[in-house]
């Protein structure tokens, strides 16, 4: 079986120039594309999971409600659906969902490219739990909160929350 995960590299327009290895794009803190999605319930709460402590990244953080990079000659709608289905056991098409944001590594100090998206649900999903040690749902400003007093969680997290759920965090 082969472990490695195969990433497009991309310039700083986020196009495609090659294609570099996970481990090799974070090691060398290289511009590679990511997905993250939140479910959000009627209520405007959020459903944050945590990570498992088996995770080599960010083990037992609090974490997006969906997240993973996009592969090799993957779209980046490709990745959100693939990583939704992995994570969550969710297929988006029985949920309403949409794109969010386009981000830059220069925007909030975000890692790499990202798209983000909502999926509207009141149902917390059946998750991984080979992903995922459980979750809740919390509002953007008790979501900061927390992270702000101490929980960890993965260094995304927190900007992503800010640039998405800014204007509703009151």
């Amino acid at each position: 079986m082969n472990d490695v995960e195969w990433l497009d590299l991309v310039n700083e327009r986020d196009e495609v120039i090659g294609s570099v290895t996970r481990d090799e794009a974070w090691a060398r803190r290289l511009p590679v594309r990511g997905v993250n999605a939140f479910l959000v319930n009627s209520h405007g709460e959020l459903w944050i999971p945590r990570r498992t402590l088996t995770k080599r990244v960010f083990p037992g953080c609090l974490d997006m409600s969906v997240g993973g990079h996009v592969e090799r000659g993957e779209s980046y709608e490709a990745a959100f659906r693939r990583e939704t289905q992995e994570e969550l056991n969710l297929d988006v098409n029985a949920v309403a969902w949409r794109e969010i944001g386009a981000f830059t590594p220069q925007d909030a100090g975000l890692n790499i490219f990202m798209r983000v998206y909502e999926l509207r649900t009141d149902a917390a999903p059946a998750y991984n739990p080979h992903d995922f040690s459980g979750a809740e749902w919390l509002t953007p400003a008790a979501l900061l909160a927390r992270i702000a007093a101490g929980d960890p969680a993965k260094s995304d997290l927190a900007p992503l929350v800010r640039l998405c759920y800014g204007d509703r965090l009151i």
